[in-house]
């Protein structure tokens, strides 16, 4: 399960010399960054745009056995038993009802996690200003430039601030990417609007406690039971107009359900978790999306990590779980290494070929649940294809070496 060394800075100190780091964007990533950053030595301010915390309910997220191992080396074990719902279990089935894998966990590993995004978000930004790192809102970088002691980043507030690396974990539409390769490719849509909600303890559809549903067919849908009673849903409406989360939020949500309701209508599960979610609680999610390859994940002294860089889209079930593992494993490149440039080719050589390979695999999902798929998907042994993500592992105390 890990140690919480919450409060504990690593005594080596960094071998580069680095002892100050802005951090841009206050999502999942940044507060991590800050967080793995504090104990490696080095002081972090995270920079978010947004003039406040996100304090909405927001779309529902699972946080893997991996994820949650690399928090509990920075010491934010603790913080997650607060707000994480256990669902351990996974059961795949067609849009009958009729079942065909199963997956009931590893039992060496914890369960994974369910949450709000906002829950996360609040968590982590409560666990990293409590350590005393300071996150400053309202402020929308424009630019970054070197200096011949670091890196300036500015603000659309005129404001400006100074430090000696510079992190971009400002998500999928990161500003610091487009700064250090005008050229970077944009995010893929996946083809597929993604909505959420609840659908009442009365809509028919069994859901054992703790066990995650995944119903295919001519569409899917997954579903697993809160603590209330009530069914959690998440499905998407195939497209091939891809909508912003603005576009999609001018459009009524009660208009939004009856589109799903039509798409979902011979599909057993969907068409009862559907029938029983009132508009008022549907969560309209937005585009499907992923980043591919990206060719530059850093240059200078300013680097990328999370959504920025490697944005699996939410098929993958892995999104903040890899961000959370990049925020650990770049602290402790910056840690070890003794240039920005040496720390950060380390990092990336650590980091691209596992976060390509489930991106790659959340694309193929993305093609099924968009009805795009040239042959139907094969069945899974789900706990096969689910190993090499969820025993992932972070040894804080390894040293790093430069890559080959």
């Amino acid at each position: 399960m890990g140690i919480d060394v919450m409060g504990i800075n690593d005594s080596r100190g960094t071998a580069s010399g680095i002892r100050t780091a802005l951090v841009i964007g206050g999502g999942v990533a940044g507060p991590v960054t800050a967080l793995a950053l504090r104990r490696a030595g080095i002081e972090a301010t995270v920079f978010e745009a947004y003039p406040a915390a996100a304090d909405g309910v927001g779309a529902w997220l699972g946080l893997a056995p991996n994820g949650q191992q690399a928090l509990r080396t920075i010491g934010a074990g603790t913080a997650l038993e607060a707000i994480g719902r256990p669902v351990p279990a996974m059961v795949l089935a067609d849009g009958a009802g009729n079942r065909f894998a199963s997956f009931d966990g590893f039992p060496e590993l914890p369960a994974t996690l369910t949450m709000t995004r906002a829950e996360l978000f609040r968590a982590l930004t409560d666990l990293a200003t409590g350590e005393g790192i300071r996150i400053a809102y309202g402020k929308r970088l424009v630019t970054a430039e070197e200096t011949p002691d670091g890196v300036t980043a500015h603000f659309a507030d005129g404001t400006s601030a100074t430090a000696d690396v510079l992190i971009g974990a400002d998500g999928i539409r990161s500003a610091v990417r487009t700064v250090i390769d005008p050229d970077a490719p944009d995010p893929e849509y996946g083809g597929v609007l993604s909505f959420g909600g609840y659908a009442t303890p009365d809509c028919g559809v069994e859901a054992a406690p703790g066990t995650m549903h995944f119903a295919f067919g001519r569409a899917f849908i997954g579903y697993w039971q809160h603590e209330d009673g009530r069914l959690i849903w998440f499905a998407g409406l195939p497209t091939d107009t891809p909508q912003t989360p603005a576009e999609v939020a001018q459009t009524p949500a009660a208009d939004w359900l009856a589109q799903l309701r039509e798409l979902y209508a011979d599909h057993l599960p969907g068409k009862r978790l559907l029938h029983h979610t009132d508009s008022d609680g549907l969560m309209a999610v937005g585009p499907m999306e992923r980043m591919p390859s990206v060719p530059h994940w850093h240059r200078g002294r300013m680097v990328l990590v999370g959504d920025a860089v490697h944005a699996p889209s939410s098929s993958s079930g892995q999104g903040a779980s890899l961000a959370i593992e990049s925020a650990v494993e770049l602290a402790r490149c910056l840690r070890d290494l003794p240039t920005p440039t040496e720390a950060f080719a380390a990092y990336e050589a650590l980091r691209r070929p596992r976060v390509e390979a489930i991106g790659l695999a959340a694309a193929a999902t993305n093609k099924v649940k968009a009805g795009k798929a040239e042959a139907a998907p094969t069945i899974p042994d789900v706990a096969e294809m689910v190993r090499p993500l969820h025993f992932h592992r972070i040894d804080w105390a390894e040293t790093v070496s430069a890559p080959a």
